[in-house]
């Protein structure tokens, strides 16, 4: 079954999800339909008991449904624990996913470290730069006691250039990442000069329910207006199976991406993107198909 859904009522929603009431949006007379959404992600619940995206997308008067398309494996935790003990072999730290600190939890849990980490290599990682992407990966790095910067690049390109902004060569970054990632960062660190290490730490892996998901959605919801994909993988594990269920009806069907990089992927197999989130969050996304999906003269 799809593990999400927005309640929506009317257009006034709880501020933040547990404050007063607020009006975020008044569509028009003939734009009150509530339109169904469905965002291919895991449900991930914030302090306020729901998914940021479904709360968002609720307040503009969008039903969204979440379905996960990906699974994810770890790799080389031990590789990644004897970096991480050795900050001084580096001048930093990048995370552009919320699996890559993950794997850092995992690595303290695993080897026992959580106390060498809160008593000396935590002081010792915040004393050089930590550079993210994404406001839900800034907050799971600030989770494990780092300081972080470049939240608000939004995507790996604009973290790129905001660290050659800032370094000099000198002690590699260390970035851990996934099998299938971005190659823009490594190369434009690599064209100034700023040396980087990565060790692949994840790998994605198709979820084991895509299919009975998708099917059970489309059985229940019929042909959702919008379909949003949040990385490349899981447009290459999905597409085969929307494209089965929607048949004819798949151009109805407006398509969005999280990203530059997975707008370039949904382009890449012949589908037209009408929302590119502007930054990876709920209010970009959120505001991103309203406008999409907004009828003609509204």
């Amino acid at each position: 079954m799809p593990v999400g859904r927005s309640q929506h009522t009317n257009e006034r929603a709880e501020a933040h999800g547990c404050g007063t009431g607020i009006l975020k949006h008044a569509p028009c007379k003939d734009c009150q339909a509530i339109m169904k959404v469905l965002l291919l992600k895991d449900p991930k619940e914030d302090d306020c008991g729901q998914d940021p995206y479904i709360r968002e997308l609720g307040l503009y008067g969008l039903e969204a449904t979440l379905i996960p398309v990906l699974s994810f494996e770890f790799l080389s935790l031990s590789s990644f624990s004897e970096k991480l003990s050795h900050p001084e072999g580096y001048g930093g730290l990048i995370f552009t996913s919320p699996r890559a600190v993950e794997a850092v939890e995992l690595c303290l849990e695993k080897d026992n470290k959580t106390e060498v980490w809160k008593h000396s290599l935590k002081e010792k990682w915040n004393a050089k730069s930590v550079y993210v992407v994404g406001s839900a990966t800034s907050s799971l790095v600030n989770k494990i006691g780092l300081d972080t910067e470049g939240e608000s690049c939004g995507n790996a390109e604009k973290l790129a250039e905001y660290i050659c902004s800032r370094e000099s060569p000198a002690l590699p970054l260390l970035f851990p990442c996934g099998t299938v990632k971005g190659e823009i960062l490594p190369k434009m660190l690599k064209d100034k000069g700023i040396p980087m290490e990565s060790i692949i730490v994840y790998q994605k892996v198709p979820h084991p329910g895509i299919q009975v998901n998708l099917h059970s959605y489309y059985s229940q919801q019929g042909i959702p207006a919008s379909i949003t994909f949040f990385s490349p993988s899981g447009l290459t594990h999905s597409l085969k199976h929307i494209q089965e269920l929607s048949g004819d009806n798949i151009g109805r069907i407006k398509f969005a991406a999280i990203g530059p990089s997975t707008a370039r992927a949904l382009a890449a197999q012949g589908l037209p993107v009408s929302c590119t989130a502007e930054s990876p969050t709920p209010p970009a996304l959120a505001k991103g198909l309203r406008l999409a999906l907004q009828a003609p003269g509204c």
